[in-house]
Order: structure tokens, then C-alpha cells, then sequence
């Protein structure tokens, strides 16, 4: 139990039954932008404050409550989780989401507050480190985290946006995209991601949350892996792979919370904190206001994308085109996203056109305890991390 009194802010864990409200509140009137013409807000018919950490055990929502009033003026989420890195180690990591302050009680130092107490959290329960994301442009959140809580950068990331409309969405005759079942594709991510700085211990839990919607495969029809679905050993397939081929899975937004666009005076950009995206994505958006787009709607996430051999660049434009179809095919779908490290191999193959956006994001890290692993130190300390999965659960 968190509680911590300092000053006029009572600290305290998230009450389910009576802060639902106050904190949907919270969020709606945090402001991220202002420009004449539309107005972005998350709808909350489908609202969850634990949203983006209910698929953690280890889990908690923090809120900054005046004492004189009862209002709540902050809201902070914090998970858990084990990660394996490309030195071989294995990491108790905490993840910082979604902190929001009242935008007439910033600078008073209750972001500060929470931020602490959901650190104190953490280390009681063993974290070796904590890391977090925020927009590069974003001046208020790197000077609390860097300046004030000793955080230090842990690696640059671009998130890829574009809307389903991707121009000529017919695949290449030449490739094949084929669905894997999910013990083929646990099989192929627990070969595929030892190439990554950072990642989940437990692919195979994302992979069969109902969010979810499957894995695939992209290749070329002449190098083989044809008819999967036939092949019984799951680890013949892997032995078989083509020259050139790409894997990627699909995460589902629309199930857990929908966007709406409206036309208004002043562009106020209100949310609730379900997750990340919707602050990072329509700010740079290059996306027309249309009737679709004024009721509410989500995207689709691509997740645990990589990719082998030298053709890879139609590989990876088929994998949006698939994806943009599937998109179509989707209630309330107009966007698809995606975020990889600036070293990532598959970054430069990322197809462009008019209509994609891309948004700088900066990830930060901060040690808690003596863990002692040098290989390890000198990735998340020195900036070395460039090649990371992002996990969907916390997009």
C-alpha cells in the first residue's frame, strides 16, 4: 500500500470504485496541443485506467490527491516485467506510463511526487532498472526526468504512422504472406529476438492476449517456406526459412479504447491515458478530417517485426499493404502504427509516402540496484540501446 503525505498532496494507490471517474476526469482536461481547427479526445465508452498495465502481474496506479478538496491533480501508472538482453542477462525492468498532471497544478512539483512513489514501489519489489518513454520535443518531461530524478537516455525510437488509405495495397505476385500458429510463432520470436537489446521474457503471453490478432510471415514464393500450415514439427520450419523473409504480429487498439475527431475552434488534444499513441500520433499526423474520422475509431499496432537476408524492402511494403487491407476489413480501423529503434535493421526499410508520418520517441533509464553485469551496464547506461522490441501492451 502506497501513501504518502507531503505538503497539501496526499500520494495514494487508485481506487477502482471511486477514482474511476476523477481521474478520467484528470485526463480529459490535460491539454498536448493547441492550434486552430479539430479537437482529438479518446473516447471513453470503452475506458480502462489499467489499460495499458492489466496484462502485468506486478501493477499499479497512483494518484495525487489534494487534501483540503479531494480533487485529484495527478495520475501515474507503473508495471513490471522481466526482460532478456543481447548480453545474455536476464532483468527485473520497471516501466513508468502515463504520468499526468492538472494542467493548473504543473510546476508544484506533484509530478515529481509521483514519480518518486512509484520508484519507492518499484524498489520494494526488486527492480534492477526503470525506464520510460516521451516525445523528443517534449522539454517538461526530459527536464523532470533527467534533471530532477537522474534518468539518462536509453535509446531513440521512430514512431511510423499512416492512415489505411496506403496508396496501391495489392501485393506483389512474387510474395507470399502466411499466418503462423502461435506455437510456430513463439518458436521463431524465441530465435529472432536474441537480436534485440531489449526484450520481453514472455513473448508467448503477448502473443495469445485476445489483442492479439496473429503472426505472420513475408517472403518470396521461390525461396521455400511454402504451406506452414501443413508442416507438424514447429521447429522444421525454422530450419527451412528462406533467403529473405520478415516476421510481424498485429496488435488490435479498437478493443480496448477508440479516437474521435472533432472540428472546433482551438485543437485541444484531450485524452485519458489508455496509452501513449494517441499524444504521439495526431500531432503529426497527416490526416484530412473527414465524416469517418469524426466518429470514433483505433488502429492497429505492428509488433515484433524482423527480418533476414537482402531483399527485404518489398518484404516490408508488403507487410503494410497486408496490414492496411486488414485494417479495412476491421470495424472503426484508420490508422496502422508501428515504433522501431533508430538501429534497428528494418528501420530503413520502412516504406515511404506522402501520407507517412513519423515522430521521434526517446526512451530513458535509471539503475536501482547494485546489479553488477558490465556487457549490460554498458548498453543501458551509455545510450547503447538501439535495437529494441516495444512491447504492445504498453503503446
Amino acid at each position: 500500500m502506497v501513501n504518502i503525505r507531503e505538503s497539501n498532496v496526499l500520494v495514494r494507490e487508485f481506487d477502482e470504485d471511486r477514482d474511476v471517474n476523477l481521474v478520467g476526469m484528470l485526463e480529459r482536461n490535460c491539454e498536448i496541443g493547441t492550434k486552430k481547427g479539430v479537437s482529438i479526445f479518446t473516447n471513453s465508452t470503452m475506458g480502462d485506467p489499467l489499460s495499458r498495465i492489466r496484462f502485468y502481474p506486478l501493477r499499479i496506479i497512483l494518484v495525487a490527491e489534494l487534501l483540503e478538496s479531494g480533487e485529484i491533480v495527478g495520475v501515474v501508472r507503473g508495471c513490471i516485467k522481466s526482460v532478456g538482453t543481447s548480453a545474455g542477462s536476464f532483468l527485473k525492468m520497471g516501466c513508468i506510463l502515463g504520468l499526468r498532471v492538472s494542467p493548473n497544478h504543473r510546476r508544484k512539483g506533484v509530478g515529481l511526487k509521483l514519480v518518486r512513489s512509484i520508484e519507492e514501489w518499484m524498489m520494494r519489489n526488486g527492480v534492477d532498472y526503470t525506464f520510460l518513454a516521451t516525445e523528443k520535443s517534449n522539454d517538461a518531461s526530459k527536464g523532470l526526468f533527467t534533471k530532477k530524478c537522474n534518468y539518462i537516455t536509453l535509446s531513440s525510437l521512430a514512431i511510423f504512422i499512416h492512415p489505411t488509405s496506403f496508396p496501391g495495397k495489392n501485393i506483389s505476385k512474387d510474395i507470399k504472406i502466411e499466418k503462423l500458429s502461435i506455437d510456430q510463432a513463439i518458436s521463431l520470436y524465441k530465435r529472432t529476438l536474441r537480436a534485440k537489446d531489449l526484450y520481453p521474457m514472455d513473448m508467448d503471453v503477448i502473443l495469445k492476449e485476445k489483442l492479439s490478432l496473429g503472426t505472420w510471415v513475408s517472403y518470396y514464393k521461390d525461396e521455400g517456406w511454402l504451406n506452414l500450415q501443413s508442416k507438424v514439427e514447429e521447429e522444421n520450419f525454422i530450419r527451412e526459412n528462406p533467403r529473405s523473409w520478415v516476421i510481424f504480429s498485429i496488435w488490435n487498439t479498437c478493443e480496448a479504447y477508440k479516437l474521435q475527431i472533432k472540428k472546433s475552434q482551438t485543437l485541444r488534444f484531450l485524452h485519458n491515458t489508455l496509452n501513449q499513441a494517441r499524444d504521439k500520433i495526431f500531432p503529426c499526423l497527416r490526416m484530412p478530417v473527414s465524416d469517418s474520422l469524426s466518429r470514433p475509431f483505433g488502429f492497429l499496432f505492428i509488433y515484433g517485426l524482423h527480418g533476414e537476408g537482402e531483399n527485404l524492402g518489398l518484404l516490408m511494403e508488403s507487410v503494410w499493404r497486408f496490414t492496411s487491407r486488414l485494417d479495412e476489413t476491421m470495424k472503426d480501423c484508420k490508422v496502422v502504427v508501428t515504433e522501431l529503434g533508430f538501429s534497428d535493421p528494418l528501420a530503413k526499410h520502412v516504406p515511404q509516402d506522402s501520407s507517412m508520418s513519423c515522430i521521434d520517441d526517446l526512451w530513458y533509464v535509471k539503475k536501482f540496484t547494485g546489479h553488477s553485469d558490465e556487457k549490460d551496464d554498458e548498453m543501458l547506461m551509455k545510450a547503447q540501446a538501439g535495437n529494441v522490441f516495444v512491447d504492445p501492451r504498453e503503446f
